[in-house]
């Protein structure tokens, strides 16, 4: 599962001329999910949207979480960033969950999003509609959240097992970092 997060002072999407969804500050997200997406890619993806410390608090920046700010989220379900843009110049979208099923998964996202933090500061756009997204990033801030990392790239299971080890040994090298330096709280 794949999200663009985005930091805002508002956002909203609009379906012909209707506006669908809307907040003012807060956070928003474009959603992709793939064939292969769980329910443990949906809560890692939803508690790292709900989670990430991307406000300020106080006169500290990137103190505060969407959750600790007490702000909304908007939620638009983005297919599009499991296009593939290697052979050819037609985006392969192949790696997306098909749209029967990828409904009830988003759906089941905006609605654990609801139950993680306020059902009340969650809107989406209308799923599978031609929408038009309307924001003001604030920063700007815009990061991108993927709950698998490297099995996406991974050409094979020997492929995956390099890539784990390498995750280790960066993190083992940061562990023996941050002895000497301890990172700041």
């Amino acid at each position: 599962m794949r999200a663009v997060l985005q930091r805002v002072t508002q956002a909203s999407v609009t379906v012909g001329d209707r506006v669908v969804g809307s907040i003012g500050p807060g956070i928003c997200v474009l959603v992709g999910i793939s064939q292969d997406d769980t329910k443990d890619d949906m809560e890692y993806i939803a508690r790292k949207v709900l989670g990430l410390r991307v406000f300020n608090k106080d006169l500290d920046m990137w103190k505060a979480s969407v959750q600790d700010a007490q702000l909304e989220v908007l939620c638009v379900s983005q297919f599009t960033l499991y296009g593939k843009t290697t052979k050819g110049m037609k985006p392969d979208f192949h790696s997306a969950m098909k749209s029967d099923t990828s409904r009830q998964f988003f759906d089941d996202f905006v609605a654990l999003l609801g139950r993680l933090y306020c059902a009340e500061k969650i809107q989406t756009g209308e799923f599978g509609a031609m929408m038009q997204v309307a924001l003001v990033n604030d920063g700007p801030v815009t990061l991108q959240l993927d709950s698998r990392k490297f099995s996406y790239d991974a050409k094979d299971p020997e492929q995956a097992a390099k890539d784990a080890a390498k995750l280790a040994a960066k993190e083992q090298r940061r562990s023996k970092f941050d002895k000497v330096i301890p990172p700041s709280a």
